[in-house]
């Protein structure tokens, strides 16, 4: 069945002769009858009575009538709407993102903010903090999703926080300690920990520092990667364990076993950075967002 089988079927019941009916959908009078009677046999079911002058519905052509003109009238309210939209201005928001840190809770504000604000186009931009940063402020960016940054980097931005994840140490599920419920500090150094290359993260680093300040003993870093799934290969590998946010577990799935440290230390605490003259569109966004990860933690 094609929609031009309804469309047919529809001009003919109003008309009630298949010879006018014809002559409006500039259709031979064989042809229209033809298509009338495929759509019949199709549907097992007798739509019209036929005389030599004119056609009538039957019951059951009545039902299907009234059903098929709802389809011809939502497929054209469709066809309208796809017009009307691709006439209208076309609006784009620009996104940066740290894949890592925004893994849970970028999906989930996309679908928020796009069920509000369907005509917009999001243009997602995969880039390191500097980056990030160093765009916000030149205007390239309408908003990031990040780590909170450092005081210094983020001066003259504003940032809410939508989400914060407990750090873990990231392991084989054969490691000795992935079957622990808790890892200590103290055990992790005497672990080989692989990071992020440090001139690329700066914030990772200032992250570990918190669990090992200055003056304390230090942990032992033996490989750097500039990837999440860098680094989560490695550590597959066996190469070494990673001090690792919790979010990373909806990466790495069953690769990878993500143990809570013991004490904590402070979360990974991640969100929106905007520029203080943040766009309509993108406080939108932040609105949608946080709407979206009230519950991620």
């Amino acid at each position: 069945m094609e929609l031009r089988h309804l469309r047919y079927f529809v001009v003919v019941a109003r008309e009630e002769n298949i010879t006018g009916a014809a002559r409006k959908l500039h259709v031979s009078q064989p042809a229209l009858s033809r298509q009338i009677r495929d759509l019949e046999t199709e549907l097992g079911l007798a739509l019209l009575e036929r005389t030599a002058k004119s056609v009538r519905l039957t019951e059951v052509g009545r039902v299907f009538q009234a059903e098929a003109q709802a389809v011809l009238d939502r497929v054209q309210e469709g066809v309208d709407k796809a017009k009307a939209t691709a006439r209208a201005p076309q609006h784009n928001l620009h996104v940066g993102y740290a894949p890592s840190p925004s893994v849970e809770i970028l999906p989930r504000a996309l679908r928020a903010f796009q069920t509000r604000h369907p005509g917009v186009r999001v243009v997602l931009h995969d880039l390191s903090a500097e980056e990030m940063v160093a765009q916000l402020h030149e205007a390239k960016l309408d908003l990031a999703l990040t780590v909170r940054p450092s005081g210094k980097t983020s001066r003259g931005l504003k940032f809410q926080e939508l989400a914060r994840y407990p750090l873990c140490l990231a392991m084989t599920p054969s490691h000795p300690l992935a079957r622990l419920r808790a890892v200590s500090i103290s055990a992790v150094l005497a672990q080989p920990l692989l990071g992020y290359t440090r001139g690329e993260y700066p914030d990772y680093y200032i992250q570990i520092e918190k669990l090992f300040p200055a003056g304390s003993p230090q942990p032992r870093f033996t490989g750097e990667h500039d990837s999440v799934t860098s680094l989560i290969a490695g550590v597959e590998a066996g190469h070494g364990v990673s001090i690792l946010p919790s979010c990373v577990r909806i990466i790495a799935g069953s690769r990878l076993k993500l143990v809570p440290l013991k004490p904590a230390g402070p979360p990974l605490i991640v969100g929106v950075l905007l520029g203080e003259k943040a766009t309509p569109l993108a406080l939108e966004f932040v609105t949608a967002a946080a709407a979206a990860n009230t519950s991620v933690t």
